[in-house]
Formats: C-alpha cells, structure tokens, sequence
C-alpha cells in the first residue's frame, strides 16, 4: 500500500531534520498539520553518532538567529563559542585585515559548534515538536530506489519496498543526492587540487574569542575558537582547517603528534602560542560542485545537493540553511494562499531567489582560494594590498562582513 504524505524529505541530516523542522508547525487548508516523511539512510534515531561526525561548523551570525527562531539555539548556546573577532594575514607579508564584532553592533560575527552537537540539538528539538503534532513519519535506515514523477505528485520506492507518494520532493540529501541523479540533473564540478586537514588543538595562549584565517604558501590556515567542553587539558581549544595539496596533507596526517605540532607552529606563527595537544586528524578532498538546475517537477534540491563549496570562508552549511528559510517561507505563502505547494512557479521562485546568494558565496570562495593561492609576485602583492585597502575602506569591509554574516 502507498503512503501518501504532503512532503518527503529525502536525508534526515543537518539539512533534512532543519528542514522538517522549518514546516513542522505548517498547516493544510483544512488545518491539519502538513504530513512529513524524511528518508534518512543512516539509524539516526538509535543515535546521532551515526550521522554527526566531529568535525566542527562556523555558524554565521544570520545562522544563528534563523536557529533561535526555531527553538534550537536555547540547547546550543552554552556550546556554541563566539567569533567576536577575526584576525586575517598573509604569512610572510604585511597584508592584514581585522574584523571586530563591536564595529558592526553585534555581540558575535559568528559561532563555533561541533556538528554532533547541532545534530543532536536539532534532532532533540523535532522529537519534542513531533510528540505534540505527530505528522513527522521517519523511513531509516532506508533509502530511496526509484522515483516516478506525476503530474501531480511524486511516486518514491525504497530499498524496503515502501512506497511514498507526496504533492513535493526535498532533496536534502547531500553532495552524491540520489534524487538529483534520478532527475538527470547534471553538475558542474572543479577540483581544487587541495586536501582540508581537520583537527581539534589545544593551544597555550587563549583564543579569547578570535578567529584567525592565515594564509600560507601552501595554503589557508583557520583557526576558530571551540569552547572547553570536554576538553582534555584547560589550555585554548581551537578548531584547525589547514588546507594542503593533497600529498602534503596525507604526510601531515601520517606525523606524529608531536611533529606535527612542530610544522603547525612553523606554519602558523605565534599567534596562540605553542600547540599543546592535538586532537583526531581527518584529511577531505576539496571539491566545488553546482548542480545545474535548483529544482524539477515538484522537487527541489537543498543544501549540499546543490552546492558544496570550498571551506576557505566557513559559508557552506550556512548557505543551505538559507536554502531551508527560503524554501520554508515558500511553502508557507502557499498555504497561506491555498496553493498547491508542489506547482512550479513557486519552485521556480525558489531556484530564482537563491540564485543571487549561490553566485555570490561561491564567487567569493572561488576568488579567495585562487587569490590566496597563488605564489605569482603580482597577486601577492595584489592581494596584499587589498588586505590593506579592505581593512581601512569600511564600506568595503562592512559588505564582506554582512555577507559572512549570512545577510
């Protein structure tokens, strides 16, 4: 027998469960609570480990109000540290720019949180809702097989053999999104040629609520302020993405602890003082990938399934979550208007009023790593000198910052 649902939501992590989350107080024309089922292919239920590493996000400033507005922030707070600074430098040279909270009226620029904690705080957060409304179905561990596009709706079939039928699809189903593939969906991609190196360290100097990004000439150095929860020493903690070309990351990955402390000071100076304990280290490919098309027949793609970008501005996740609120107010305008949620204008708005922001993150992403990494004496000192003229023009800078900022 067909389940029939208002939404299925394809992948039930950061993405899928901000999603539900972001309709789970929506209500039909007959003002029932709108039907959701999430698709999710890991046991996220039987616990969040499953599907939320530790590897740490930088949650915008705009990220961060959209997440109180639902309810989330309260959990997250305590956790999430503050980036009221940022420090950014060229190493070896004197361009340099500085980013300050108070400039901008703001207690934050942003915040550090490891994403197992945002998991379990979202997923904390839609069981709590669902106990109440009840319209949220989970599918997991499961997985879709095949979709059938109708006119109408959409037709799922799962590797259970469950069969789902919805008025609209949401692929919130990462970068290798299956429903993006079953609609033929073409990407483009550009490898970067460069590896991200991720590690939580210790270092002997505190942070004091500064972020640094230092660029090297082997490439960026990030260092954002993570909290001292369960930390194993009462030193600093920051969060490291160092990113490498690939060879010197998997020989960077192989060191030992020690050794590796040794190039990371080399590499990133004095700033926090010596490192004093090194966490897990993962090295990830650095890819861009930009699908074509935002939406089809009564599917829409969100977040990573659309767009996973380059870490060098901490503006990925941040970006899908603008792709949640926007999706989100869509739905909601229709309901309001009793309009069918799936029809296509309104999917052809959303893919119209996302594509601004799209052009402009991936833009300046794209433009830092080719800017900053490469050795040519004209764009060193290029870069150098727009490091200077960035940090003294405010216009110039308050448009980056409000951009970084999610707004």
């Amino acid at each position: 027998m067909t389940k029939q649902f208002d939404i299925v939501i394809s992948g039930g992590g950061l993405s899928g469960a901000l999603m539900a989350l972001s309709l789970i107080d929506c209500k039909n024309e007959q003002g029932q609570p709108l039907s959701i089922a999430i698709v999710e292919a890991n046991p996220v239920l039987k616990g969040p480990s499953l599907s939320f590493d530790d590897r740490v996000l930088a949650l915008s400033h705009g990220t961060a109000t959209y997440l109180h507005s639902l309810g989330i922030w309260q959990q997250l707070k305590s956790v999430a540290e503050p980036i009221k600074n940022i420090h950014i430098s060229d190493r070896g040279f004197y361009g340099k720019a500085r980013l300050y909270a108070d400039n901008h009226q703001v207690n934050a620029l942003g915040f550090v949180v490891e994403m197992s904690l945002l998991g379990q705080a979202l997923l904390t957060r839609l069981k709590e809702k669902n106990k109440l409304s009840g319209n949220i179905t989970w599918f997991t561990p499961d997985k879709i097989s095949d979709i059938t596009w109708q006119e109408k709706h959409v037709e799922l079939t799962l590797t259970s053999e469950t069969k789902l039928k919805a008025k609209l699809l949401l692929a919130c189903d990462g970068v290798h999104s299956a429903c993006r593939k079953f609609a033929n969906i073409s990407v483009q991609t550009s490898d970067y040629r460069q590896s991200a190196l991720i590690a939580n360290v210790c270092t002997a100097i505190p942070h004091d609520n500064l972020a640094f990004e230092r660029f090297t000439e082997t490439g960026p150095i990030a260092m954002l302020p993570l909290s001292k929860q369960s930390s194993a020493t009462n030193d600093s903690r920051c969060s490291l993405v160092w990113t490498l070309p690939p060879e010197q990351a998997d020989k960077m990955q192989a060191l030992s602890d020690v050794q590796f402390q040794t190039e990371l000071e080399s590499a990133f100076g004095s700033w926090l003082g010596a490192i004093t304990h090194v966490g897990k280290r993962d090295v990830f490919p650095l890819k861009l990938l930009m699908a074509d098309e935002q939406v089809y027949h009564r599917m829409a793609l969100i977040g990573n399934a659309s767009h996973t970008i380059h870490p060098i501005a901490g503006q990925g996740f941040n970006l899908g979550v603008r792709d949640v609120n926007q999706m989100a107010a869509l739905i909601k305008a229709s309901l309001k208007n009793n309009q069918d949620i799936g029809r296509f204008s309104a999917l052809s708005e959303y893919a119209s009023k996302r594509k601004l922001d799209h052009q402009q993150v991936i833009g300046l992403t794209d433009s830092l790593v080719t800017l900053f990494s490469n050795k040519l004496p004209p764009l060193v000192a290029g870069r150098n000198i727009g490091l200077k003229v960035m940090n003294y023009l405010s216009p110039l800078k308050n448009a980056l910052v409000r951009k970084t900022m999610g707004y």
